[in-house]
């Protein structure tokens, strides 16, 4: 692995892992996270990446939000973690943008807080591209889309006429870790992600949640909903929301 820096002072190293196996992905991800920390990497860093199907079960996670028996998530060809980042379980899997942004938060705001709504903050930017007004919902963490349908009119009201329904369904989880105020682990972002896998468990750990994804919510006939330029306007996005110069990186 290598990691030269540039002449900008504040750089954003965006790294496309393709498609790669968790567990791969989650090695790599703590060693980036170790380095630093270290200051062996002078620069925050931005994986990009496709999982095949895995399911995580972060700190909080009840077991009861697992509906599917390891037989069963073997079945589909699902495989299965426990991993040190905070939130329920969750999903990922072909079509969905994985993202792990490894940032010291030294450098920026020593808040957990504050760096949730940043990253949830960065995806929202980037979904309006694709004509989709993200938003934040009280009491959860991550990124979810809102509609509004008429409300059947009660013919005994005063005035009879429609009232808006807010309904939301979420699109992006977010779940981290940090040490020495060094993240990792990240967001999952549905881009055409084939949302039945979610049926084998309770996302994120919230009853009655509705999955969705780019594909399903964006505006008709916007452009991009695919993996590569989900990538690219997410990257931008973090630059923006974090004030660094994006600077595309391989790996060794």
């Amino acid at each position: 692995m290598s990691f030269v820096r540039v002449n900008a002072l504040n750089s954003l190293y965006v790294v496309d892992l393709d498609t790669m196996r968790y567990a791969d992905a989650l090695e790599l991800q703590r060693h980036v996270a170790k380095e630093r920390i270290s200051g062996k990497i002078p620069e925050d860093v931005l994986l990009l990446v496709e999982h095949p199907h895995v399911v995580t079960l972060g700190r909080s996670t009840r077991l009861v939000n697992l509906v599917a028996s390891k037989e069963q998530l073997e079945a589909r060809g699902i495989e299965l973690f426990d991993v040190e980042r905070g939130g329920d379980v969750t999903y990922h899997g072909p079509g969905q943008l994985v993202g792990y942004p490894i940032i010291d938060l030294k450098r920026h705001k020593q808040d957990l807080h504050w760096y949730l709504r940043q990253v949830e903050e960065a995806l929202i930017v980037a979904l309006r591209t694709f004509g989709i007004e993200g938003v934040r919902q009280p009491g959860y963490t991550g990124v979810w889309v809102e509609t509004t349908s008429p409300r059947i009119p009660n013919p005994q009201a005063p005035i009879p006429e429609p009232t808006p329904v807010a309904s939301r369904r979420k699109l992006a989880s977010i779940g981290v870790h940090a040490r020495d105020w060094v993240t990792w682990h990240g967001f999952a972002l549905n881009v055409t992600t084939d949302l039945s896998y979610f049926d084998v468990m309770v996302p994120c750990g919230i009853a009655d949640v509705t999955m969705t994804s780019i594909q399903r919510e964006a505006t008709l006939g916007a452009p991009g909903a695919t993996i590569p330029e989900t990538k690219r306007l997410v990257a931008e996005a973090f630059a923006r929301v974090f004030r660094l110069e994006p600077q595309a990186h391989t790996l060794d």
